[in-house]
């Protein structure tokens, strides 16, 4: 009986582990940009970055990052982390951190 209680609680482990890395691929890729804020919008949980090449650009934030949105100002120098589709286009940032 033991060993049937261990057989199914490896299962059931193995079945959450294969479950969560189904949804880190079917979430797409992510990728990093370091950039500077050039203002947050906690309304529309939006940011714009300037990126690199001194372009701005604005992006959804994803609920897990928007509440980094509180910490930041225009200036901030950030790291954001990028979700993409299959497509390799970018949907919206998933974290943010202070570079």
């Amino acid at each position: 009986m033991k060993k049937l209680a261990v057989v199914v609680a490896i299962l059931f482990v193995a079945g959450l582990a294969l479950a969560q890395a189904g949804e880190a691929k079917a979430a797409g890729k992510t990728h990093d940009v370091a950039a500077e804020v050039v203002s947050v919008d906690l309304t529309a949980k939006t940011i714009t970055i300037k990126d690199d090449k001194g372009e701005n650009k604005t992006a959804p934030v994803a609920d897990a990052a928007v509440d980094s949105l509180k910490t930041l100002k225009a200036g901030d120098k950030v790291i954001v982390t990028c979700q993409d589709n299959e497509k390799g286009e970018h949907q919206a940032v998933v974290k943010i951190r202070k570079a």
